[in-house]
């Protein structure tokens, strides 16, 4: 065995004095730099899409969320006893309206902001006072500009998530 090793260790010597290498050793190692450049490139474009996705779930789950609270509003707006009716005065009167003798409840939860990923919303105040409806703090691009449901025409072409109302007008009833 120990025979066999210094066999090699001479070989080795051998081409290191001569200045050369073995022929094979230096196509392994264009092998391996364009291996790792292929992958490198492969790598990127899928946390791109991968990136692409996660963005285009936040904005779905955006306007999913927005509109939940819109038509929780609206089923506040339309509860209210009397013929004047009332907006809530806060996003908390949602989880717990104790206008009346049994506590209603229009929201199970307060959302966070799907976008931003953080509690808080921008608010809309009615012209009588109360909250007429919600938008993202996020100032962020929105992946989708066009094809929105007829109710949220306006969303087409704005240029920031923040831009994006989500508001319960009476007329509107969807």
């Amino acid at each position: 065995m120990c025979t066999v090793v210094q066999n090699r260790w001479h070989l080795m010597g051998r081409f290191m004095l001569n200045g050369r290498a073995p022929f094979s050793a230096g196509f392994v190692l264009l092998g391996m730099l364009c291996l790792l450049l292929i992958s490198s490139i492969v790598m990127t474009k899928a946390t791109t899409q991968w990136s692409d996705k996660v963005r285009r779930d936040r904005e779905q789950e955006l306007l999913k969320v927005g509109d939940t609270i819109r038509l929780a509003i609206g089923r506040y707006y339309h509860a209210t006893p009397g013929l004047i009716k009332e907006y809530p005065p806060t996003l908390e009167a949602l989880l717990h309206d104790d206008r009346f003798p049994s506590p209603q409840r229009y929201l199970r939860k307060l959302y966070v902001d799907s976008v931003t990923q953080r509690e808080g919303w921008g608010i809309v105040v009615a012209p009588n006072g109360g909250v007429m409806g919600i938008n993202s703090l996020s100032g962020e691009q929105p992946f989708k500009q066009k094809n929105f449901r007829p109710i949220y025409q306006e969303f087409e072409d704005k240029k920031v998530y923040a831009d994006w109302f989500f508001v319960y007008v009476e007329d509107y009833r969807s």
